[in-house]
């Protein structure tokens, strides 16, 4: 049986057998009927079964209307006083080697996406047009993927001001030295804030390329007015188990902050508790998360952004270590606005990994597709996936992939992926490839002694990220035998972290390897 799934990612959800023609309508609603027409088709498939005869009834389709981005002359007005910067991060050791050749906001996500998608989405659903990116390491293909799918042309769609451009690290005269964190990367380029083209913005959005979530940045800003305040920082409630991963504020009944703590532990801890209903939470709830956790995202005052960076603390080169807790301390008026919804910060291979296999599951505690405020990345025009006689559940199968007489699990297929006959993927993350191979140019490589794109015949892979152009040869056994939590072995084209392997970018595993 040959069945071909659309042009969104498909997502499986079904229990292992073969597939019918209902269980391709549920492969491509992803199991939850949102597109309208997954009950539909099932029913139709299933009518014949339940009795001889039957009389169908027209199926109610409910639509959901995509509002338009920008409603009025006032949204416009409004959304043209803010700017948004997001900030490409570091070196981002801890995702290598993913980040060997890519900067991490360009690592991709989800089988079609890159981490940078989802600050760009979220801005441009929120009304927000005026957005900078600051790259520092390895910006090549991220500048690639920012040209091709965020190019806003005339302007027209925001009026006219709109847009998108990347603000690299660099020398002047006057600064000789690469960006030194946050802050200092900011600082540099402070002085395109006070550019006559910046002249109506009042307030900056500072955010991460490394987060996934989805949020309205639009309301968050609206708080940050409405509160008076000179910077507003972006919070999530937190329970006892995750508190001492992350940066810790203290505020008062007002919701402005008075204290930071940098993973405090122990007394420490306990001092950093705070009435989370202050911000919104119900009782039970702040009983269940007594403290609140920055984002690393915030709101400036234009004014403030500029005074702080250039006059108070012309040395301080981080936000959340030294810029806001020193303006908290001399009485700048410093909000905490909760975010209450799924967040997660893809800083290292293990939560990566975790997120990424997260959005196979059902439900999944995030979805890239939303109709009123989808998660954008660049049209490619592939052919939908194809996969024959194969057993998929819990997966996601992105554009172009062609499966064969396979088995997948919980795991991520990604743009234009491979895989042989009798292979197993399982709890594993295949990225895909740049390009295609035609089967004349496989056979080619295979008549030379080399390798095609993809997971060869009889191969099995867990626990495993697969990164870009990988090429697996036959029979291999990828499940990391030995248990190993860390071991560089780049000169055999792979790296454990954490106890999960990548398969780096373009490498070669020969036929029979065990790893």
């Amino acid at each position: 049986m040959v069945f071909a799934v659309g042009n969104m990612p498909a997502k499986a959800a079904l229990p292992r057998s073969m597939h019918t023609h209902a269980g391709y309508a549920r492969s491509v609603a992803g199991g939850s009927g949102k597109l309208g027409f997954n009950k539909a088709i099932a029913e139709s498939t299933f009518c014949n079964k339940k009795v001889k005869t039957c009389h169908r009834k027209a199926p109610v389709v409910r639509a959901v209307i995509e509002k338009p981005l920008m409603e009025t002359s006032t949204a416009r007005s409004v959304s043209s006083s803010i700017a948004a910067v997001v900030l490409g991060g570091g070196a981002g050791s801890r995702l290598y080697p993913l980040t060997k050749q890519r900067a991490k906001p360009a690592v991709p996500i989800g089988g079609a996406y890159r981490l940078i998608d989802v600050p760009m989405s979220n801005c441009i659903n929120s009304g927000i047009s005026k957005i900078y990116i600051l790259t520092q390491f390895n910006s090549t293909s991220l500048n690639r993927h920012l040209a091709r799918t965020y190019n806003f042309g005339s302007g027209v769609r925001f009026g006219g001001d709109g847009f998108v451009e990347v603000l690299a690290a660099t020398q002047t005269p006057t600064d000789k030295e690469w960006f030194q964190g946050t802050a200092d990367a900011v600082r540099q380029y402070a002085w395109l804030f006070e550019d006559i083209k910046n002249r109506v913005v009042e307030d900056i959005v500072i955010l991460s390329g490394d987060h996934l979530y989805r949020m309205d940045y639009m309301k968050f800003v609206e708080y940050h007015r409405e509160q008076n305040a000179d910077i507003t920082v972006g919070c999530l409630p937190v329970d006892y188990e995750r508190a001492s991963d992350f940066g810790l504020m203290n505020i008062d009944d007002q919701g402005v902050v008075t204290k930071f703590a940098e993973k405090p532990k122990g007394k420490e801890l306990d001092a950093m508790k705070v009435d989370t209903t202050v911000l919104g939470l119900d009782p039970e709830q702040a009983g269940k998360q007594p403290f609140i956790a920055s984002m690393g995202i915030y709101v400036f005052k234009k004014s403030v952004l500029v005074d702080l960076l250039k006059k108070k603390y012309p040395g301080s080169n981080d936000f959340g270590g030294e810029i806001i807790p020193m303006a908290a301390a001399e009485g700048q008026k410093v909000i905490a606005y909760l975010f209450n919804d799924y967040w997660e910060d893809i800083g290292t291979i293990k939560s990566f990994f975790d997120a990424n296999l997260a959005l196979a599951q059902t439900p999944p505690k995030f979805e890239f597709y939303d109709p009123q405020s989808p998660i954008y990345t660049s049209p490619r025009f592939l052919p939908p996936a194809k996969i024959v006689d194969s057993s998929i559940s819990d997966a996601i199968i992105s554009h172009g992939a062609f499966l064969e007489e396979c088995t997948v699990d919980n795991a991520i297929v990604g743009l234009r992926s491979r895989i042989g006959k009798n292979a197993v993927i399982r709890d594993a993350m295949l990225m895909g490839a740049d390009y295609y191979e035609s089967d004349q140019q496989r056979q080619a490589l295979l008549d030379q002694g080399r390798l095609p794109i993809g997971v060869g015949d009889n191969s099995e892979i867990t626990n495993t990220i697969v990164d870009k152009n990988a090429r697996i040869g036959k029979n291999c056994k990828i499940t990391n035998k030995e248990g190993l939590e860390e071991s560089n072995q780049e000169g055999k084209g792979f790296y454990i972290r954490s106890g999960i392997v990548t398969i780096l970018r373009n490498a070669e595993i020969k036929d029979g390897t065990e790893i």
